[in-house]
């Protein structure tokens, strides 16, 4: 019954890891990574799509990252929704490509950058908190109705610790990472 709350707890830790790395992902260095447009919509035919189901999405070079619609007639919006976007990019079309330049950081926007990433950082370190918070909670409720004694309770609660001590470890980890690709010039 244990292993299975410390399983559970496992895998829901994971996917808070998996959840914060992408967050991270969406986060823009200097260099160009197609994951940049994934939180971009665009209008097509109505409904709000992702780019990517209307264009192509691939990078041209370190600072360039190319789009290129599968209709004519979305090259206009595909610009526009770029633009629209948060992420102050402006869109240079020739036909039907899309040239999107990323310029280059400035030291105060790195700095922004970095106070963003620890922000989710924080954030996924919340999340793994409670998730054994919770789990706590189930352990506490197996020693209440007697399913478990206490020594079972107290190592259960320590393992626990540890693998939350892991996983909070590893968002430490990621976010170095990203703090360091944040600071590369």
């Amino acid at each position: 019954m244990i292993e299975d709350i410390k399983k559970d707890a496992n895998v829901r830790m994971k996917k808070s890891i998996e959840s914060f790395v992408h967050d991270l992902a969406k986060v823009r260095t200097g260099r160009a990574h197609t994951s940049l447009l994934d939180s971009i919509s665009v209008s097509y035919y109505g409904s709000q799509v992702p780019i990517s189901q209307v264009a192509n999405v691939a990078v041209g070079d370190a600072r360039t990252l190319t789009v290129t619609p599968w209709e004519k007639d979305m090259v206009a919006a595909v610009e526009k929704a770029i633009m629209a976007s948060d992420l102050g990019l402006n869109p240079a079309t020739s036909g039907m490509l899309i040239r999107i330049p990323l310029p280059p950081l400035t030291e105060e926007r790195r700095k922004d950058l970095i106070k963003v990433v620890r922000n989710e950082a924080e954030n996924a370190r919340i999340a793994v908190r409670n998730i054994r918070r919770d789990v706590l909670s189930d352990v506490k409720t197996l020693l209440k109705e007697k399913e478990i004694g206490e020594d079972d309770e107290r190592k259960a609660h320590d393992q626990i610790q540890k693998i939350t001590d892991t996983f909070v470890a590893e968002i430490d980890e990621k976010l170095k990472e990203k703090e360091k690709e944040l600071m590369e010039i």
